[in-house]
């Protein structure tokens, strides 16, 4: 017989660390918002989340990397909105989180989620932050849920 694993939409008793960019907050809020809704939604209660604020975008990355190396979480949400301007910064800051989030799941073995909105323009992320899109901080929450319980399951 074939053995097939899936991790489940449950909190459990599993920790969870939310790594937020102030960047774009009016944006990043609702990600929050959505993020911690969804994990209480599923049984989390407020000691299994922690935020933590970081200034920009590039910032989530070395804090995400320090909390999944400390042992005490189970999966770090990455949150951030990245909003393209006039510019080539927003390619230089997209392509280093992308870069960097998927480091820390090689590095550390603990689930990194991607939940950074990388928009065109501030209508795309209010429509992901909770508006016709829905909420990418509630698909980071599922994710980091899932994958906390299948990395547990191994």
């Amino acid at each position: 017989m074939v053995q097939e694993l899936k991790g489940q939409l449950s909190a459990g008793k599993n920790k969870f660390a939310i790594v937020v960019s102030r960047f774009n907050e009016f944006v990043t809020n609702k990600l929050v918002d959505g993020a911690v809704d969804c994990l209480q939604r599923h049984g989390a209660g407020e000691d299994q989340i922690t935020i933590i604020w970081v200034p920009g975008t590039i910032e989530i990355t070395v804090v995400a990397k320090k909390v999944a190396e400390s042992g005490n979480y189970s999966a770090v949400l990455c949150l951030g909105a990245v909003i393209r301007g006039s510019t080539n910064h927003y390619d230089y800051v997209c392509q280093q989180i992308s870069r960097g989030v998927g480091q820390i799941n090689y590095d550390t073995g603990v689930p990194a989620i991607f939940g950074v909105l990388t928009c065109d323009t501030i209508e795309q992320a209010i429509e992901r932050a909770g508006t016709k899109q829905g909420n990418a901080g509630v698909n980071a929450a599922m994710a980091a849920m899932e994958m906390a319980d299948l990395m547990g399951q191994l």
